[in-house]
């Protein structure tokens, strides 16, 4: 005997929620779906199945192109003078503040003078006596001639008295020299500047009893204007440094700080050295700076870039549209149709902004620069307005048309993205910015 099956409440319930559930279900995959294909409410629409991918996009153009070579350096001052006393004595007073900027000549410090006036006074009486005696000493020779050739005296006695007045003229020639000597250090007395710059710490107190046997010294002097960086190269950039040099041309170099961020000052090259340190490979250049604001600092870290060269109307790309990989060095090359397509180039001279390019793209082509990370050969690209305008502005000057470049330069299409930069090759971390 069957019994009918009793349906529980709760069996009710969940079937009854069942049909809810899937609807809730088909609302959000329809939604997923709907963002996955259709992105951002009216973009580009796929074409032959295929998304077209944001990308921004810059034209190959013509500019000059400096070539900079960078290097680390420090600021060196071509004068540093400690200045010493030449005498001992008593350091009586001080001329200068700590930190003064000091003239060549000016006064810096007395040491008592009173001993050494007096040894001047005492080598001026002996000089004086010595000088009595000569006098006399010739007044006999002369009288001793004229005896002599009257037969009066022994031609002996006339020889002795000639030898006599040479003794004489050799004691005042020494009492002259005690008396210059004596001068002179009352002249140390009285210590000056050397050169033109600015005084450090005192390292002295007046009062001190100063030698000439101390190391310490009484002040330094370093010399600020002009004052010179020292900054190394590889050794491999020295032949066209000196190709330069040889022809008699003048190389400018500019002194940016340690972030590569300011410039501090400009100057030019004065000397290379003369060997190649075999530990580093680099070799050790000198720039001179007029440092007229006081912008270099004696002893700072600068990052120093000397001017080799200018390449003039040459083809350039921006560094971020050239790619390595399997093929070499590459770009993605948009194509009219919309798509991008790998095209190998061969590039030459480079900075942190662009590329020289020798071969493989020319003038006019437009190349991808943003967005290539997710880029295949063939791929459908669709180009971001904004990156377009701005690359379109990048090489016009102050009131010039889109498209059109200043001086002698060709004119550049309209979202090009090019500017004269200088190519840096850097020993440690390459300078951002020109080499201006």
């Amino acid at each position: 005997m069957s019994h009918p099956t009793i349906v529980q409440p709760e069996t009710k319930r969940k079937s009854r929620l069942r049909p809810l559930l899937y609807l809730v279900v088909a609302l959000i995959l329809g939604l997923l779906a709907w963002r996955l294909f259709w992105p951002g409410g009216g973009a580009a629409k796929p074409a032959h199945g295929e998304q077209a991918q944001r990308v921004g996009a810059a034209r190959i153009a013509t500019a000059n192109l400096s070539v900079v070579l960078s290097g680390l350096g420090t600021v060196t001052p071509l004068a540093t003078i400690t200045v010493q006393t030449q005498i001992n004595g008593q350091l009586m007073s001080v001329g200068f503040k700590e930190g003064q900027i000091v003239q060549k000549g000016d006064f810096l410090a007395q040491i008592d003078p009173r001993p050494y006036q007096a040894a001047l006074e005492n080598a001026q009486g002996i000089l004086a006596h010595d000088t009595q005696l000569l006098a006399q000493a010739k007044s006999d020779l002369a009288r001793y001639e004229t005896l002599n050739r009257q037969d009066s005296i022994s031609k002996q006695q006339t020889v002795d008295q000639e030898f006599l007045v040479k003794q004489d003229q050799g004691t005042v020639t020494a009492d002259q020299g005690t008396v210059d000597t004596d001068k002179l250090d009352l002249a140390y007395c009285h210590i000056v500047s050397p050169v033109s710059g600015r005084v450090g710490l005192r390292l002295v107190d007046p009062g001190n009893y100063v030698q000439t046997s101390s190391s310490t010294g009484l002040v330094v002097v370093t010399q600020l204007q002009p004052i010179s960086v020292i900054f190394v190269l590889p050794e491999d950039n020295i032949p066209a440094i000196y190709r330069k040099l040889r022809a008699g041309e003048t190389l400018a170099v500019t002194a940016w700080d340690r972030a590569n961020e300011k410039q501090l000052a400009s100057g030019t090259l004065e000397t290379v050295d003369n060997e190649v340190d075999t530990t580093t490979g680099t070799v050790k250049l000198r720039a001179t700076f007029p440092n007229t604001d006081d912008g270099l600092f004696p002893n700072q870290f600068v990052n120093a870039r000397l001017l080799v060269n200018t390449l003039t109307n040459v083809t350039v790309a921006p560094v971020a549209a050239v790619q390595h990989g399997a093929p070499g060095s590459f770009v993605y090359l948009i194509k009219p149709d919309g798509t991008v397509g790998v095209q190998v180039v061969k590039t030459g001279t480079t900075d942190e902004d662009q590329v020289q390019i020798l071969s493989g793209v020319k003038p006019g082509d437009e190349v991808v620069v943003d967005g290539v990370d997710r880029l295949r050969d063939g791929a459908k690209v669709s180009v971001t307005a904004d990156a377009s305008d701005s690359a379109a502005n990048a090489n016009n000057g102050p009131g010039a048309p889109p498209g059109e470049q200043p001086g002698n330069q060709q004119p550049v299409p309209a979202n090009a993205q090019v500017k004269p930069k200088h190519h840096q090759k850097a020993v440690g971390q390459p300078p951002p910015g020109n080499g201006q």
